[in-house]
């Protein structure tokens, strides 16, 4: 998949890496800000118990 990804990008390579660094921060962004508060409720762990 990444080779395909890389392959896929324009560019001479420096191009190529500033392009993939992006694409990484975009993917970790959109991580942070919608899927992880959209899953947090439907998750466990706000429910410990101790005995």
């Amino acid at each position: 998949m990444y080779s395909w990804i890389w392959r896929h990008l324009p560019g001479p390579l420096f191009l190529r890496v500033i392009e993939a660094v992006v694409l990484v921060l975009a993917v970790v962004a959109l991580l942070m800000f919608v899927v992880f508060p959209w899953a947090e409720p439907l998750l466990p762990f706000n429910n410990v118990t101790t005995e």
